[in-house]
């Protein structure tokens, strides 16, 4: 069984990876948000699965829901906000790039408080 990694706004799972990809299920709770942050190595595809997502990037805000997605090319400003009180938000987040590192990341912006 794959690990969860908890995380101040949820959590997730890695679900398959290989040289070419990764793919991940995340679960924000309610009023979870992602730090506003961007990746030099990877772009990301999300699957939204369930609940509503507040997508921005580049500083425009999208809405998606269930059964949609949207594309955050590599080095792209982005963050997932779960604005829902009650219900939680599940995504798909496909990875695809040359490198797929949990310290590929630059905070610009996080309420939890965490740097780079």
């Amino acid at each position: 069984m794959t690990k969860s990694i908890k995380k101040p706004w949820g959590s997730y799972v890695v679900l398959s990876k290989s040289k070419d990809f990764l793919i991940k299920k995340i679960i924000v709770k309610p009023e979870g948000v992602l730090s506003y942050q961007s990746h030099n190595f990877r772009s990301e595809h999300w699957i939204i699965i369930e609940g509503k997502a507040t997508v921005i990037i580049n500083n425009r805000t999208f809405y998606k829901s269930e059964n949609e997605n949207i594309f955050i090319p590599k080095k792209s400003k982005h963050r997932v906000l779960n604005e829902s009180s009650k219900k939680k938000l599940v995504l798909i987040e496909v990875q695809t790039g040359s490198k797929f590192l949990e310290t590929d990341i630059k905070r610009y912006s996080d309420i939890y408080g965490r740097k780079n």
